[in-house]
């Protein structure tokens, strides 16, 4: 029989083991010589297969960089490494994007997301962990909120090597990062619509740097899509946006994430609380100690750690002052303007007892290191296809709410390309939705709780409109000539006015706009006063520029020193106090709030939308002066002068072919920021941030005579076809750029104007008006009521304005017919669909519609053009088979 050699070799063994079992039968068993002779003759445990290996040869040739947590890096591999000190230890952790696409809102430059964090070990998975600071427990409830509250898993990676015997750590892979842990991928699909990844792959480390205080690693992600999808055969009624433009093939980008592991400071920085009567940024979250408190909300103001070199000192050095590091990329004629910004706080800080508490720094040209990293405040400049802001994010210590970081962004807006970048996006379309071009809120506050508009800020790319449109005026009338030195003083000036804003932002202060109000038109005019005051009491308002009218005097054009309310917030914030007094102190402080230097409002009281829609005419972005609605008039006349006055100029050989075109629609814009802010008198409140029982109403409805003026100064401005009349000679001439593909076509006068308009019709028809004429009279006395404006009042008054044709009997020209269409439009969706007015407000819309029918018909029989006719016609139609639907109620 024949056998495998298998086989063979199993019967083999089977006869040596059962030889050695009948020798050791026969041979009794030697003693051992000692236990150590046992233990070695004892078999060894398998090796575990899957175990770590050792730190030494993971980490053999690579580099090392020490720091909190030390990076390890060999060719195109990353480590980190874990000291076991450093397990569920809190740190900050922060994401920066460094580079990026350059349009649609992915800028180079852009402050992230932060949260405090910590490494978690579980078995061998190691956890990076986002804590939960939204809801807080010292006592006996810290056990039921880490039960009720969970944290985040922002990533994870195995251990990838065992523990370093003396420094007590082990390795892990740093390629875990190489994720989208910020969730970039969701603001480009927002921006374009497609599926973009990141493509680990191509993905890489760019830069690392570490110290005791900090680890940072630059990833490089390449984000793919695998296709770019063809366009509907037939057009959708809802346009889509387009891929990426500004890379050479839209599939394809790369985006750099500067991740930071930054220590929190071992002592904790003392905390002070916020006061509504002024405005700063804050740490929130909800105390769950007691029960006993009706508002369980506690707000931490935020503010950098300012502590006195010589506590004794009336005025000292801080022991650190705030440094900002000016980045390399700032043009060299820029930096003298930008410093300018920077140190101009320093004023206020003198006042409560600091010297040079602010420093500037310029970063060398040749510096290889990036202060985009947790340990640089910084002023970054960027530039990208379609960007005009900038952006003072901070990022602070959530126990406390110290600030430890802060990364201004500044776009050239002031430099290459900006007039035709501002001009063309914002004057005829300046109500479109500019979040498209704006960082991505999400990625600008992070992971953790915070004002929605606490760091977005578009005041450059306004401010940079506001310039064009002085400077256009200006060169029209012949005070500055194009590209002579005062005009370059002009734009460093304005650069000076938007780094004070956005460093104002970093120090912790949030928007003020009320300060402007507080100067008045006469002051405006006085060049000393304006000097030595500024043009608001803040630097921290959207400011418009103090172009005087023809025949005024001129004060300085705009804000060029810190104002009074920016005094008063930084004492609050930054005072040395004793912590046994700080509480009266602060109070004492915060009480002179009735100075009326030291009005504050922010951006809800401005209006953000919704519900928010800016009831207070005095809360406003980009306007001048202590009574608003004269400055809408004055922006009216200023537009008409600078649209005759390039009429006037005509055009001229070496001309810009666009110059004429850009200036024409920097009128329309001022008209569109006036417009808005005239139109909030019309069922306007004021609104006091004082305590009830500081004798102060809380809301104060807008006296009925300017709500009048407000309503007929739009009527008769903003509604009139005699506001926009223009040569056509003018008109025929507007030239495009020939060199561009998307060249334009000629300029949309109509489109302009009834954006305008469109824009007061939503705010005069609006809900929130609408409600608040309706409760208007439960504010005012019986004596109070009498002379009081009423909806029915507005709504007549409006649509009297609007088709005041119907009984005069004069021609419709073409721009009243587009007003009169969109009134209608309003009209008949409300009766056909009800919508959210309130019911009294829908039966005065059928009222004044019934009204409104029967002048179309009356109208229908008299003379005219065949448009005019055929306009009465269309618009009677339409009116009549609203009024016979049934409305659709939800």
């Amino acid at each position: 029989m024949q056998t495998s050699s298998s086989s063979r070799w199993a019967l083999s063994a089977l006869t040596l083991a059962l030889a050695g079992l009948s020798a050791q039968a026969q041979t009794p068993p030697a003693a051992p010589a000692n236990g150590a002779a046992a233990a070695a003759a004892a078999p060894k445990p398998p090796a575990d297969p899957s175990a770590p290996k050792p730190f030494a040869e993971v980490s053999k040739d690579a580099k090392s960089q020490d720091g909190l947590f030390p990076i390890w890096k060999k060719d195109d591999k990353v480590w980190l490494e874990i000291p076991r000190a450093m397990l569920n230890k809190p740190f900050l952790f922060t994401i920066n994007v460094a580079n990026s696409l350059g349009e649609r809102g992915m800028y180079a430059s852009q402050m992230g997301p932060d949260t405090m964090a910590e490494f978690r070990l579980v078995g061998r998975q190691l956890q990076l962990i986002a804590l939960n600071n939204k809801f807080r427990a010292k006592g006996e409830g810290m056990a039921s909120v880490a039960q009720a509250f969970s944290p985040s898993l922002i990533g994870s990676t195995a251990v990838a090597s065992a523990d370093h015997a003396e420094r007590k750590s082990f390795l892990v892979d740093a390629s875990f990062l190489l994720a989208d842990i910020p969730g970039y991928g969701t603001r480009l699909e927002w921006a374009y619509r497609l599926p973009y990844g990141v493509d680990k792959p191509n993905s890489t480390f760019a830069a690392t740097r570490a110290d005791a205080q900090l680890s940072t690693l630059t990833g490089r992600l390449h984000f793919a899509t695998p296709r770019i999808p063809a366009p509907p055969l037939m057009p959708s009624p809802i346009p889509m946006p387009t891929p990426p433009q500004a890379v050479p093939d839209p599939r394809s980008f790369f985006v750099d994430f500067v991740y930071n592991f930054r220590a929190l400071p071992e002592t904790l920085a003392a905390t002070r609380s916020i006061d509504p009567r002024l405005g700063h940024f804050m740490e929130s979250y909800v105390d769950l100690d007691s029960d006993l408190k009706p508002n369980n909300r506690v707000h931490l103001l935020n503010r950098w750690r300012l502590e006195k070199a010589d506590p004794s000192a009336a005025l000292s050095e801080p022991k650190q002052p705030i440094t900002y590091w000016m980045d390399k990329n700032i043009p060299q004629r820029y930096r003298k303007a930008v410093e300018a910004g920077i140190l101009e706080w320093n004023k206020a800080f003198e006042k409560i007892g600091f010297k040079n508490a602010v420093v500037a720094k310029q970063q060398p040209d040749d510096a290889d290191w990036d202060n985009m990293d947790a340990s640089h405040a910084s002023i970054r400049w960027f530039v990208g296809a379609d960007v005009g802001f900038a952006i003072g994010p901070s990022h602070t210590d959530p126990r406390t709410g110290e600030i430890l970081d802060a990364d201004i962004g500044m776009s050239d807006v002031f430099a290459r390309g900006s007039r035709r970048v501002i001009a063309e996006d914002t004057a005829a379309h300046d109500h479109h939705d500019h979040s498209a071009h704006a960082p991505l809120p999400a990625l600008s506050k992070g992971w953790k709780e915070s004002s929605r508009f606490a760091a977005q800020c578009n005041y450059a790319q306004a401010a940079s409109g506001e310039m064009h449109f002085a400077l256009d005026l200006l060169e029209a009338r012949g005070d500055i000539a194009p590209d002579s030195p005062e005009a370059e003083a002009f734009v460093q000036a304005v650069i000076k006015d938007v780094i004070m804003h956005e460093v104002g932002h970093t120090l912790g202060l949030k928007h003020n706009f009320k300060a402007s109000t507080t100067v008045s038109f006469k002051q405006l005019q006085d060049k000393a006063f304006t000097e030595a005051n500024g043009i608001s009491s803040s630097v921290m308002d959207y400011n418009a520029y103090n172009l005087p009218l023809k025949g005024e005097k001129v004060g300085s054009y705009n804000n060029t020193t810190l104002g009074a309310y920016d005094y008063w917030a930084i004492e609050y914030a930054y005072k040395p106090l004793d912590a046994a007094t700080e509480k009266q102190e602060l109070e004492k402080i915060a009480s002179r709030s009735k100075d009326p230097q030291l009005i504050y409002a922010d951006d809800m009281d401005a209006g953000v939308g919704g519900p928010y829609d800016g009831m207070d005419p005095l809360a406003n972005r980009f306007d001048l002066g202590d009574d608003p609605l004269g400055y809408f008039k004055k922006r009216l006349a200023l537009s008409k002068e600078l649209w005759a006055r390039v009429q006037d100029r005509g055009f001229k050989p070496g001309d810009d072919p666009t110059r004429a075109r850009r200036s024409l629609m920097a009128g329309f814009q001022q008209l569109a920021r006036g417009a808005d802010s005239a139109a909030k008198y019309v069922g306007g409140m004021s609104a006091s941030r004082e305590a009830p029982a500081a004798g102060q109403a809380a809301f104060t409805p807008i006296a009925p005579a300017k709500q009048r003026d407000a309503l007929n100064s739009l009527t008769s401005g903003l509604f009139s076809a005699s506001s926009f009349k223009f040569r056509p000679e003018f008109l025929s001439n507007l030239q495009v750029d020939y060199n561009e593909w998307e060249r334009g076509l000629p300029a949309d006068i109509g489109g302009a104007v009834l954006s305008l308009q469109r824009a007061a019709l939503d705010r005069l028809m609006g809900v929130p008006t609408a409600k608040r004429l309706l409760d208007l009279p439960g504010y005012l006395s019986e004596k109070e009521r009498k002379g009081a404006i009423s909806l029915a009042e507005v709504y007549g008054s409006i649509q009297s304005a609007i088709w005041s044709e119907l009984k005069s009997g004069a021609e419709i020209e073409g721009l009243r017919r587009n007003l009169q269409r969109e009134h209608l439009k309003r009209v008949t969706t409300l009766l056909t669909k009800g919508g959210p007015l309130p019911a009294d407000a829908l039966s005065l819309v059928r009222w004044h519609a019934k009204q409104l029918q029967g002048d179309l018909q009356a109208a229908a029989g008299k003379g005219g053009s065949v448009e005019t006719r055929a306009h009465v016609a269309e618009s009677l139609s339409a009116l009549t088979e609203a009024l016979r639907a049934t409305m659709s109620r939800s």
